[in-house]
C-alpha cells in the first residue's frame, strides 16, 4: 500500500525548507506504505526496527534496498519471527540514511549487494524483533503487576498463562515504547521458526501487479522538472562547449547547464521537451586518449598479460609449474570473457531538490548510504543536511551499488543546484545508460594441467589477466596493488574459496586496465571464474577418460558442502542413467558469496548450432533459508541473467565507444528460450550464505559442458552467438 501525494508547492517548499521532505508529507517510498522516517521519538516505535500501532498494524523498517530479490520479505519475516507477531498485520518502510546518520547508524549498512542483504545481518534485525518483544511482554507484566517470564506471546497477543488474562501488542505498545531496550536478547533456534523458514507471499508483489508501486522513474513532485543528459559516448571525454541559445526557444526548456566537466542538460516542463532539446544542442567535445581504442586492441592488450612475468599471486600450494613440467601429459587452455553491461530494465535516474541549506534526492540505490555521500558532495553540504529516500529498484545488478557508480544522483543534484528550491528529475535515455555503464571486467584466463599416467592431476596453474574493479572504482581497496575480487572461486579460503583440494595449484593475476570502466555485476568474477575452472575441469576428465562427475569428487574429499551439492543434482537429474535421445548433460559447481551450489543441465544441439537447453537441476545450500520459495525464484533469475550473458551478453568497442546501445544489439533470453529448472534448497545450517548471485555462476558452464557432451566441442570465447551457435 502507498500513500497518494496531494500537497500544494507552498506546503511543499515550506516543509523542505524548514525540516525536510519527509516533515511535510508522506511520499510513497515503500511496498508498506510507510513514509522515509523524521527520527527518533514516535510514539509507537518500540525499536529502531519494530513500529506498533494502536490499530495492531506492525511496521518493520527495512534498511537494505529491494530490486526484486526479496530481501524487504525475507529480512521482515525475521524481524518478525523474534517479534512473534501476526504476520498478516505486518508491512515495512525504509529509514533514510540520513536519519540513520543523525540517529549514530542504529540500522547499521544500507549496502545491498554481494548477496549480503541477509547474510550481513540477520544477526542484528532479528535481535531488534527479540528486544521489541521483550519490552511488549515486559509492559503487559507491568500492568498486570506479574513477572514477564511467566507470560507468553502468539501473533501479537501476550497471554498470563496462571490467569489466562490476555492483551495485544497495539495496547501496550505506548507503554512498551518508553522502556529501556535491552541489552541482550535471546534468538529462536531455527529450527523453531514459524515466519522465517517458511515460503511466504513476498510484500511486494500485490502493488506490482496493480501498479500501485512507485519507482524512481515513477516519482512526481509538485512544480517538478524534468532533465536530460548528454555525455559523450566515450570514457575519458571532456565537455568544451556548447550552444545553448539554439534550443532555449524551444517548448518548455527552461534551462541549459553544464553538469562537472563531462556532460551537459537541459531542463524543461517535460521529460520528452528535455529529451527532444538535448538532441538538438549543438556540443563540442574534447575525445580524449582512447579516441582510437577498438575491441581488438583490449583484447590484445589483455592476452599480453596471459605470458607476463610479474602478477599477483592470490593462491599457491606447492610449486605447480614445476609439478606440471614434470608430468606425463600436460593440458593447456585459454578462455575470454567480455565487457557486459547490467542492462537494468529501469535507466538510470534521480530526482534532486537543492536549496543553500538542504539538499534531498529521491533515487533507486543499492546502497542509500553511497548515495548520500556523493548527493552531500555534489550539493556543497554536510551529509547532514542532505538526504535521500529510497525508491524500489527496477534492476539493480551492481549497476546501483557503490558510491563511484552513483553517477546519476551526482548528477541530480548538479543540475538541481542550478534551479534552487525546484525538484528537478533526471532520467537517462536508455542509450545514455547503455554506453556509460559500469560493465563486467574484461578477461582472459589461461589454465594449464600436469596429469599423471593414471589421468590423476599432478598440478594445476590459472593465470588470469585482465581488468580489476577495485582498481577501476574503489583503489583505496587494492591489498597491495592485488584485486582479492578477481580470484572469487579460486581463493583459498572465505566465501569464495575453490572447492577443490589438487597437490600443487597456483592461481595469479596479470592485471590490463582498459580504459572502460568497470563494476560490480551480479555473481562479479565468480561467472568468469567458475567458467574457467568448471569447464576445464570437465575436459581433463574427458582427457582422462574418466566420468566427469566422479572425476571433480576425487578432488573433492575435504569439501562436504561442495560434495553434497554436486551428487544431490546429479542424483536428482539421473546422472549416470540415459539421458532422452539427443539430450546431453553437463555438470558445474562453486562456492560463492558463503553458499554451495551446482547445476546439471540438459541440452541439445541440432547440427545447424541451434542450442535448446532443456532442463537445468540446481542445488543451493545456503546454510540457513529464510524463504525457501524466493530462494528458489532467485535461481531461476539468475539463471536468466547468467544464460543471456553467456549466450549474448557482449560489449564491444569501436572509437573508443561501446557500440551496444539498446536491446536490439544488446540482447537476453526470452521466455521461450527459458529452461525447465529444478531448484533444490538444501539448507545445511550452521551459517549464513548468500542467494541472489551463487547459482549465477554454474548455469553457463553447466550449459557449456553439455553443449560439449552433444558436440564434442569446446567453446572458450564467449558469448557464445560469436561461435555460430544461438537459441531456436
Amino acid at each position: 500500500m502507498t500513500t497518494s501525494m496531494n500537497v500544494s508547492r507552498r506546503t511543499f517548499l515550506t516543509a523542505a525548507g524548514a525540516a525536510g521532505l519527509v516533515l511535510g508529507f508522506r511520499v510513497p517510498l515503500s511496498s508498506g506504505g510507510g513514509a522515509a522516517l523524521a527520527g527518533a521519538g514516535q510514539a509507537d516505535e518500540i525499536t529502531a526496527w519494530v513500529v506498533v500501532r494502536p490499530d495492531e498494524t506492525v511496521v518493520i523498517r527495512i534498511a537494505r534496498s529491494e530490486m526484486g530479490q526479496g530481501t524487504l520479505t525475507g529480512l521482515a519475516q525475521l524481524v518478525a519471527e523474534e517479534l512473534d507477531c501476526d504476520w498478516v498485520r505486518v508491512t515495512t518502510e525504509y529509514p533514510t540514511p540520513g536519519t540513520n546518520l543523525a540517529r549514530g547508524k542504529v540500522w547499521k549498512s544500507f549496502a545491498t549487494g554481494g548477496s549480503r542483504g541477509i547474510r550481513g545481518s540477520h544477526d542484528y534485525v532479528r535481535e531488534g524483533g527479540a528486544a521489541a518483544r521483550q519490552m511488549l511482554v515486559t509492559a503487559a507484566a507491568n500492568a498486570w503487576g506479574v513477572a514477564p517470564t511467566d507470560c507468553t506471546t502468539a501473533k501479537g497477543v501476550i497471554t498470563h498463562g496462571a490467569t489466562g488474562r490476555t492483551t495485544t501488542y497495539g495496547r501496550v505498545a505506548e507503554a512498551a515504547a518508553k522502556l529501556p531496550v535491552p541489552d541482550a536478547v535471546a534468538l529462536k533456534d531455527p529450527k523453531d521458526w514459524s515466519i522465517a523458514g517458511q515460503p511466504l507471499k513476498r510484500l511486494d508483489t500485490a502493488d506490482k501487479l496493480t501498479g500501485k508501486q512507485l519507482y524512481g522513474t515513477d516519482l512526481k513532485l509538485p512544480g517538478m522538472l524534468n532533465a536530460a543528459i548528454r555525455q559523450y559516448p566515450l570514457f575519458g571525454a571532456k565537455l568544451e562547449s556548447f550552444d545553448a541559445s539554439k534550443v532555449m526557444g524551444m517548448p518548455g526548456v527552461k534551462k541549459v547547464v553544464a553538469v562537472g566537466d563531462d556532460a551537459v542538460a537541459v531542463i524543461a516542463d517535460k521529460w520528452w521537451q528535455a529529451k527532444t532539446a538535448i538532441d538538438a544542442l549543438p556540443v563540442d567535445w574534447n575525445e580524449g586518449p582512447h579516441a582510437k581504442v577498438d575491441s581488438a586492441d583490449i583484447t590484445a592488450m589483455v592476452a599480453d598479460g596471459l605470458d607476463a612475468k610479474d602478477a599477483f599471486v592470490a593462491h599457491q600450494v606447492g610449486d605447480a609449474p614445476v609439478a606440471i613440467a614434470a608430468s606425463v601429459k600436460q593440458v593447456q587452455a585459454t578462455y575470454s570473457y567480455p565487457f557486459q553491461h547490467h542492462a537494468t530494465m529501469e535507466p538510470m535516474n534521480a530526482t534532486a531538490l537543492w536549496t543553500p541549506d538542504r539538499c534531498e534526492v529521491w533515487c533507486p540505490t543499492q546502497n542509500g548510504e553511497s548515495a548520500l555521500g556523493v548527493a552531500a558532495e555534489a550539493a556543497g553540504l554536510p551529509a547532514g543536511k542532505c538526504d535521500v529516500y529510497k525508491t524500489l529498484l527496477g534492476g539493480g545488478f551492481g549497476r546501483r551499488g557503490a558510491g563511484p557508480v552513483h553517477d546519476y544522483v551526482r548528477q541530480a543534484v548538479l543540475i538541481a543546484k542550478q534551479m534552487p528550491g525546484t525538484p528537478v528529475k533526471l532520467l537517462w535515455t536508455r542509450e545514455e545508460d547503455m554506453t556509460h555503464g559500469a560493465y563486467h571486467p574484461i578477461t582472459q584466463c589461461r589454465l594449464t594441467a600436469g596429469l599423471d599416467d593414471n589421468g590423476e592431476i599432478t598440478g594445476l596453474r590459472v593465470r588470469i589477466s585482465g581488468q580489476s574493479i577495485l582498481a577501476g572504482i574503489m583503489p583505496g581497496r587494492l591489498r597491495a596493488g592485488m584485486d582479492p575480487v578477481t580470484f572469487q572461486c579460486l581463493a583459498p579460503k572465505g566465501d569464495h574459496a575453490i572447492s577443490y583440494g589438487f597437490p600443487t595449484l597456483l592461481v595469479d593475476h596479470a592485471m590490463r586496465n582498459p580504459h572502460l570502466r568497470p563494476g560490480f555485476w551480479r555473481g562479479v568474477n565468480a561467472n568468469q571464474n567458475v567458467i574457467y575452472l568448471e569447464c576445464f575441469m570437465d575436459e581433463l576428465a574427458h582427457i582422462a577418460g574418466q566420468d566427469p562427475l566422479a572425476f571433480r569428487l576425487k578432488y573433492m574429499k575435504d569439501h562436504p558442502q561442495s560434495r553434497a551439492v554436486l551428487t544431490a543434482v546429479a542424483d536428482k537429474a539421473g546422472w549416470g542413467t540415459p539421458a532422452p535421445k539427443g539430450v546431453f548433460r553437463g555438470l558445474a559447481h562453486c562456492n560463492a558469496f558463503a553458499s554451495y551450489v551446482a547445476a546439471c543441465a540438459e541440452v541439445s544441439v541440432t547440427p545447424d548450432g541451434v542450442v535448446k537447453i532443456h532442463r537445468i537441476v540446481a542445488a543451493t545450500d545456503p546454510g540457513h533459508a529464510v524463504n525457501p520459495q524466493q530462494i528458489a525464484a532467485q535461481v531461476e533469475g539468475s539463471f536468466v541473467y547468467g544464460l543471456s550473458a553467456m549466450l549474448m551478453g557482449e560489449c564491444t568497442v569501436k572509437d573508443g565507444r561501446v557500440e551496444q546501445q539498446n536491446f536490439d544489439t544488446y540482447e537476453v533470453m526470452r521466455i521461450k528460450d527459458m529452461p525447465k529448472v529444478e531448484a533444490e534448497v538444501l539448507p545445511s545450517g550452521g551459517f549464513w550464505g548468500g542467494v541472489g548471485e551463487p547459482t549465477i555462476a554454474v548455469a553457463a558452464p553447466a550449459v557449456l559442458n553439455a553443449i560439449f557432451a552433444a558436440t564434442g566441442r569446446r567453446i572458450r570465447d564467449f558469448p557464445l552467438k560469436n561461435a555460430g551457435l544461438r537459441m531456436a
